[in-house]
């Protein structure tokens, strides 16, 4: 028997004590998490394996397909391990989602490799101090830039930087003292708009719903590739299902104001940018429309510049000669000399003196546009710099109508004659991400006319600016309203129209040195704003024709001072009110609905695939789909018959119009082309208006004469009332009564009966079927109403189009007569036709339009039953996970921190089960 000392026992201890730890503790400590997982999985014959290869939780995630073959070479546990493993990283996928955006959106992207290595989700972002910054980004320039954006993301999001910081404390004593770079330095810093809209604690804000969106987004991608790419039913419903919930939400303000009323100084505070717009010396030109939106793609300050075409101002050219020849034989008067005064600017912008002698055809050599090669070959112009006032500067060329104007003297061109519309974005800015404002001219010309009623029936808030001096009385503000009502109301989507009385602070002369007392200023400053708010909501009232298409509570007045929010002399913020219209914009902006509708349809989907792949309850499928088949049919005739009530009210309504529209056109042409003048003016007016199929705009300031309105008003007219209740701009209501909104199969009331249970899934993808839907649909009603409410113009305007090209062809002696006789001879002649056949034309588009709606819905609810309750998923993936995690950002966006249990026939899964109970 071999004898051993104790200090050799002790050694032989030592070595056998260290083996075991250096042998067996890291597969203890190490596979503990791949243990859990497997168990977790349902998967622990894999464990023995999984502990002889080594493999720890950071090999784990480094497992590529061959390996997991080699690993596990039955088919069965290797299918669902792959599944497992590839939820187990989705996570990581989707947290980095957000970074990988902010990382491109700064122009930084070659820093996403590295970011992606180092494991940096949204929360850690916020937590980088400059050492962390320093060790990953070793390039001065990257650095410098990834520095400055993270610091603005701060200062624009400070909830999310305090709550980060209560997890990841900041290891930098100095970043806090670092001072805010020089171009952040400036005052108007002290007044930027709102971050985000304020919610209830228990629901998430912007950000957070920023990375919710991301985050479902991402889990959707990837169900969208696990899907089999078989050629059935289910699998290409599912496929369009998914690619149909991508949404973009866009509203669009429109701004109206004339030069001087300070339109630019208040969008510019208004979005928090200042000198984006120019104003005071500079002149706005009042035919380029100027958009301005949110750049999401860099941090650059960009402007696209959309020239007119070729040919339209090539015709230009031709009208200006024709006008300018014709008043050098006739006699002028006032109005003449405006229309003379407007082309002559307009040409001598683009040619200086260089057009008097030339013809039109001459005007259009190339030459004269080398320097914007992209008006000749049809193309926009973009602009790209750092900078607001870079891009103000740049842009004065293509958007000033005084040549006076401008800081740079070498500047020899004017290009604005040739602009359409500028669309400006803007880096970094909330408002803007979901909103466009728009800055229109009073009414369309002849090269932009189309462009302008476009943009204007788009507009869901109307923006009217003018001087609080004389809100109520200033002539040119109501004239742009009352001119624009229709376009807006029945024939747009408009909801709401601010009246904004601009330089609310100056109720006598200011004075930089003046020394008023404060407590006396304010209370008089506010008396004499609430005066003038009460004098335009009674100017308002007289309106008539505008309240056809508005009510009251549509109509809002504002009296804002962008001096006084910047400097706040006088007034405080609010009193200033520009917070007021930054708040209604983050309204308009909040992408709430956007990211819920989002969640909400990824949810329904899931539950449908879910449901799909759960094989019981046949009989309870039948059943259902037979319950749901009579609710269709009843929901249908409940549309139906209200639609067709809506169809004889109209067919009534333009039968009145038709016999007016008869026995008054004569009496309309005479307002038309026989009013109370003669003379020059007159006679270019006929001539303009026959050479352009109808329409004619008196100069920039005069309002544009519209024959094919003015033949039509009577039809308009008849159905105005009925047209505004059935597709109303306002309210909750929606369309057709609100028979559409109401349509509804119950499946909220079905979920919750016992004998239903197993079908629950299916019905909740059906109640997110018919929620999109009936949006989907709203949203056809609101765009195909505008052109059914403009049918009746463009049919007489069709109608009269011979007549038109008939009164071009007369010259010489008694052309004014001439083309009176034409055209009266031709309306006379036609209105029992052309009156009748305009009523024909809306019905025929009214009577598509519900067809539309009632097929519409009929086809996708019945192919949603149909697949739902028909049909087995043999071939779809399994989204157990998928569908517990989008539920529970579901319940987040509710604001209800209650998690909804997995529904399956079968049992849960380990790790579903867990997922639910965590």
């Amino acid at each position: 028997m071999l004898m051993l000392t104790l200090p050799a026992l002790e050694y032989l201890t030592r070595l056998v004590l260290q083996w075991f730890i250096q042998e067996k503790l890291p597969f203890v400590v190490m596979d503990d998490f791949v243990r859990n997982k497997l168990t977790e999985w349902n998967l622990s014959q894999l464990i023995p394996i999984f502990k002889e290869q080594g493999i720890d939780k950071e090999s784990l995630y480094c497992l590529d397909d061959q390996e997991i073959t080699d690993l596990i070479p039955t088919v069965g546990p290797r299918s669902k391990f792959k599944k497992r493993l590839k939820m187990l990283k989705l996570p990581f996928v989707v947290m980095d989602d957000f970074v990988h955006n902010k990382l491109t959106e700064w122009n930084l992207s070659q820093l996403i490799p590295i970011f992606k290595e180092q494991g940096i989700d949204a929360e850690s972002l916020y937590c980088l101090d400059d050492q962390e910054i320093a060790d990953w980004i070793p390039t001065v320039g990257p650095r410098t830039k990834f520095k400055k954006r993270l610091k603005m993301l701060k200062e624009q999001h400070p909830e999310t930087v305090k709550s980060s910081a209560q997890v990841c404390p900041s290891t930098s004593d100095t970043s806090d003292k670092v001072k805010r770079e020089s171009d952040l330095q400036d005052e108007f810093s002290q007044c930027q708009p709102p971050t985000k809209k304020q919610r209830p604690a228990n629901k998430p804000g912007s950000d957070s719903e920023e990375i919710i969106l991301s985050d479902v987004k991402n889990i959707m991608r990837c169900v969208h590739q696990k899907i089999p790419p078989r050629d059935n039913k289910l699998n290409k419903f599912l496929t369009k299902k998914i690619s149909d919930l991508e949404t973009d939400k866009r509203e669009v303000v429109g701004v109206f104001g004339k030069t001087g009323a300070g339109k630019s100084s208040l969008i510019n505070a208004v979005i928090g940018v200042k000198g984006l717009l120019p104003s005071g010396k500079f002149s706005a030109c009042t035919s380029v429309m100027i958009k301005v939106e949110a750049n999401m793609q860099n941090s650059k300050y960009e402007a696209n510049i959309e020239f007119i075409t070729k040919e339209e101002w090539e015709d230009e050219l031709w009208f200006s000669k024709n006008v300018l020849d014709h008043d050098a034989d006739q006699e002028s008067d006032q109005t003449d000399d405006d229309d003379r005064r407007d082309i002559v600017e307009k040409l001598s912008a683009l040619y200086g003196e260089d057009w008097e002698n030339k013809s039109p055809d001459e005007l259009m050599n190339d030459k004269y546009f080398k320097e914007i090669p992209e008006f000749l070959l049809s193309k926009g112009k973009i602009l790209t710099v750092e900078t607001a006032k870079e891009l103000s500067a740049k842009l004065v060329g293509y958007t000033s109508s005084d040549p006076k104007d401008g800081e740079d003297k070498d500047l020899k061109r004017w290009y604005w004659p040739l602009v359409k519309c500028v669309t400006i974005r803007v880096p970094n800015n909330d408002l803007l991400k979901h909103v466009t404002l728009v800055d229109l001219p009073g009414s369309g010309d002849r090269s932009r006319d189309k462009m302008w009623k476009t943009l204007l029936g788009s507009c869901s808030t109307v923006w009217i600016v003018t001087d609080i001096n004389r809100a109520a009385s200033e002539r040119e503000p109501w004239e742009i309203l009352k001119s624009a009502s229709s376009f807006m109301g029945n024939g747009g989507q408009c909801q709401n129209i601010h009246f904004i009385c601009t330089k609310s602070d100056l109720i006598e002369e200011d004075s930089e040195d003046s020394d008023h007392s404060t407590d006396w200023d304010r209370p008089n400053l506010l008396e004499t704003n609430d005066r003038a708010k009460k004098e335009v909501r009674e100017e308002f009232s007289k309106l008539k024709e505008v309240k056809k298409h508005f009510s009251d509570e549509s109509f809002k007045v504002f009296t804002v001072s962008s001096k006084e929010f910047l400097k706040q002399k006088r007034l405080n913020r609010e009193d200033t009110e520009i917070p007021k219209l930054q708040e209604f914009l983050q309204d308009l902006n909040d992408c709430h609905s956007e990211t819920l509708n989002y969640v909400s349809g990824a949810r329904g989907i899931l539950s449908l695939i879910q449901g799909a792949s759960c094989r019981e309850g046949a009989d309870i499928k039948t059943a259902v789909y037979t319950v749901l088949q009579q609710k269709m049919r009843n929901e249908l005739d409940k549309v139906r018959k209200p639609m067709k009530e809506t169809y004889l009210a109209f067919e009534k309504c333009l039968s009145e119009g038709v016999d007016k529209s008869k026995s008054s056109c004569e009496k309309v042409l005479k307002s038309v082309i026989h009013p109370n003048k003669s003379g020059g003016a007159f006679h270019r007016t006929l001539k303009c208006i026959g050479e352009h199929d109808g329409t004619y705009k008196k100069s920039k300031k005069g309002r544009q004469i519209n024959l094919n309105m003015k033949l039509s008003s009577c039809l308009t007219e008849s159905i105005d009332e009925i047209f505004k209740k059935t597709f109303p701009n306002e309210g909750e209501c929606g369309p057709f009564n609100g028979v559409l909104n109401s349509f509804s199969l119950d499946t909220k009331m079905m979920k919750e009966k016992t004998e239903y249970k197993d079908v629950e899934l299916q019905l909740r993808f059906l109640s997110t079927e018919e929620k999109k839907i009936k949006t989907k649909l709203n949203k056809i009603i609101r765009e195909r109403k505008k052109t059914i409410y403009s049918s009746l113009t463009t049919t007489i305007e069709t109608n009269m189009q011979e007549c038109y090209d008939e009164a071009k062809q007369i010259k010489g002696h008694g052309t004014l007569s001439k083309m009176r006789e034409t055209i009266v001879k031709h309306v006379l002649g036609l209105k029992d036709v052309m009156f009748q056949k305009a009523k024909d034309v809306m019905l025929k588009q009214l009577d598509d339009l519900m067809s539309d709606i009632l097929n519409n819905l009929d086809k996708t609810m019945q192919e949603s039953i149909e697949l739902s309750l028909k049909t087995d998923g043999v071939s779809i993936p399994d989204v157990t996970l998928e569908l517990v995690m989008v539920k529970n950002h579901y319940k987040e966006l509710q604001g209800s921190s209650d998690q909804e249990p997995l529904i399956c026939a079968g049992p849960p899964s380990p790790a579903a089960a867990q997922l639910t109970t965590n």
